[in-house]
């Protein structure tokens, strides 16, 4: 079987690089840009070349990333601007395959298998890509070039900007095994330390690692992410216009002041319920299942997981489910004030889908008929126009703007 060419393409430093290239007068100069510090948004989301030789990475509060860099140019996002820029991109991409998948807004996968008598080999279809996006929008691409999507997504971080890197079946084992386990996607801070413990730490050993105690300890993951490790999980590129499948739904924020009693607490979980119920509604699902999670001013998390007593799109149902979770979560962190929280649903199913329910409980039907009529009045005329009374004079709560959601993904 003649092997795939899979091509991993990452936007260099996306966000920093539009604003950049919009405003020449930030050639030469460290830049960064940062979410809104009155928000408590105050951290480093991009940075370009000059900011990252001088330390700053994406995740530094604001005052860290101006300590290692002095001079630092720190501006606000323009997520309107990067959604145009990232849209431009990808359609390029869709110009050499149908198979294109994102992975956030500044990187995607592309399937170029078969694609040799229209482009050429596996290196020229990269130039071609690096020559594209360059030429017709500005910006720089970093390549990728491999036989499965684990492997070329490395190969992208191994290039530098504006370059290609390519490893095969022929020498994987010497470019890719020697790399940190924990730079192979899907391998987060909790796996990479369960994997250090088993002295497990470069790819290759992952790859060679007995799949018995992969299993014991990280389960069914374990065998994936060993897979992965061998180039064998096989996974295919999705076509650019099949979205993967929806499992959970969810929304969280960091409120503008810590949270210190059960009214603020339970105003807040109202506010991302009714976001949550929302987006449910919008894309024709109703959930079962409840994942609530609650952070500390000292960055301490505690999370939980349950279920609803039906399946339901209502925020009020969400809503209650949530806040009796969170006061256990509270009850454990000793009531220390909250910073942040998030609430997600997952056990999706259709909306219309039928429901066995008690002859003698209607209260779910009912609220959701409500969420149902509430959410066309907030369509017709503005989101908010109907809410709960309890976030009206929530002085905590700031009314997101979902363009917040397009964040990157790692540059």
């Amino acid at each position: 079987m003649k092997e795939r060419v899979i091509i991993h393409s990452d936007l260099n430093n996306f966000y920093a690089s539009v604003e950049c290239m919009l405003d020449r007068s930030l050639d030469g100069k460290p830049v960064a840009v940062a979410g809104n510090p009155e928000l408590r948004h105050g951290v480093i989301l991009a940075k370009n070349a000059i900011a990252k030789a001088h330390g700053v990475k994406t995740g530094d509060v604001i005052w860290q990333a101006q300590g290692k860099c002095p001079g630092l140019i720190v501006l606000p996002p323009h997520f309107d601007l990067y959604e145009k820029y990232s849209r431009e991109v990808f359609d390029i991409y869709t110009q050499f395959t149908p198979q294109v998948e994102p992975f956030g807004p500044d990187e995607c996968w592309l399937d170029c298998s078969g694609c040799e008598r229209l482009w050429g080999t596996s290196e020229q279809i990269a130039e071609k890509i690096l020559c594209a996006v360059r030429e017709q929008t500005g910006l720089t691409v970093s390549v990728g070039i491999s036989f499965s999507k684990p492997f070329a997504k490395l190969c992208s971080d191994l290039a530098t900007p504006n370059s290609f890197f390519k490893a095969d079946k022929v020498d994987y084992k010497q470019k890719i095994w020697p790399i940190d386990v924990g730079n192979l996607i899907f391998v987060g801070r909790s796996t990479r330390e369960k994997l250090r413990k088993l002295n497990i730490n470069t790819v290759g050993e992952l790859a060679q690692a007995d799949e018995g105690l992969l299993k014991r300890i990280l389960g069914v993951n374990g065998l994936k992410l060993r897979a992965s490790a061998n180039g064998t999980d096989g996974e295919s590129v999705r076509d650019y216009d099949k979205s993967r499948p929806v499992e959970s739904v969810g929304h969280g924020m960091t409120a503008s002041r810590d949270i210190t009693t059960r009214d603020d607490l339970h105003a807040l979980i109202i506010f991302l319920a009714e976001k949550i119920s929302a987006r449910l509604i919008k894309g024709g699902y109703k959930g079962f299942g409840i994942h609530t999670s609650l952070r500390t001013s000292d960055l301490i998390v505690r999370s939980r997981q349950s279920t609803l007593s039906t399946q339901t799109f209502s925020s009020d149902d969400i809503a209650d489910r949530a806040f009796a979770d969170a006061l256990i979560l509270w009850q454990e962190l000793a009531l220390a004030p909250l910073r942040s929280m998030s609430i997600s649903i997952f056990d999706l199913v259709p909306s219309d889908n039928a429901v066995q329910i008690s002859m003698f409980d209607t209260t779910s039907i009912k609220r959701n008929k409500l969420e149902q009529a509430v959410n066309k009045i907030n369509q017709k005329y503005g989101r908010g126009a109907v809410t709960h009374a309890s976030l009206i004079e929530s002085d905590f709560i700031y009314d997101k703007n979902d363009s917040e959601d397009f964040l990157p993904f790692k540059r």
